[in-house]
């Protein structure tokens, strides 16, 4: 394939040679980069799991609580507690950049600070487990939050690693042996044309040399006839 598609020519065997420089330079930085993400991917995976097993027991108790309120208050007088909310959540997101990936952070900022502005109905004509219900949800929030981060976090460094996995292949398993090919082929061409030179100097000089002798002979017949 080499000898159809590249010109063995010395100028094309530096560039060649070049590339390849620049190709081993490349592998070597995506292995880099490669092993870096993963030793942070599985941080993450690590701190992913621990939350995540906080915040489903977070939400098992809490739901717990909403059922023991629902047992000891009617559906409606559910419902009318959670009519009108007191408090507004404002969600921000600004991303960090981990190895080339833009990875979200999410930050909660209500509308007010009174920590009693989260319970949107009064306190006489509910019940306490209502109460410790939406108490556990709003203390919950923050590891939600750090949990989707996570979660989100996860996703995007696992697509990169794939894709840099993927490169790292190809560099490793095409482009570099094609490009030791290619040089091998035009250093044996390059070889055997300087061979071919050789030999031709060589017979050339040999004929250069077996026609002066030539010449000699006869211009020494000449001399000896005179």
């Amino acid at each position: 394939m080499a000898g159809k598609t590249v010109n063995p020519t010395r100028m094309e065997l530096t560039r060649t040679k070049r590339k390849l420089m620049t190709a081993r330079r490349g592998h070597k930085l995506l292995k880099d980069k490669r092993d870096e993400l993963m030793r942070q991917f599985l941080e993450l995976v690590r701190k992913n799991k621990a939350l995540r097993e906080k915040v489903e027991q977070g939400i098992r108790e809490t739901n717990a609580s909403f059922a023991l309120a629902g047992a000891s208050m009617s559906d409606e007088a559910v419902r009318v507690a959670f009519m009108k909310p007191r408090q507004e959540l404002t969600l921000e997101v600004n991303y960090r950049n981990i190895m080339s990936v833009d990875v979200p952070q999410y930050s909660a900022s209500t509308r007010t600070g009174d920590g009693n502005d989260i319970y949107s109905y009064g306190f006489a004509f509910t019940s306490a487990d209502l109460d410790a219900a939406v108490s556990g949800l709003s203390e919950l929030l923050p590891d939600m939050l750090a949990l989707a981060e996570s979660e989100k976090s996860c996703q995007l460094m696992a697509s990169e690693i794939e894709k840099t996995r993927r490169r790292v292949n190809a560099l490793e398993h095409v482009l570099i042996p094609q490009m030791e090919r290619t040089i091998k082929f035009i250093t044996m061409k390059l070889d055997e044309n300087e061979r071919s030179s050789q030999i031709r100097l060589m017979k050339v000089k040999d004929m250069m040399l077996e026609e002066a002798h030539h010449y000699r002979e006869k211009a020494e017949s000449c001399a000896a006839v005179q």
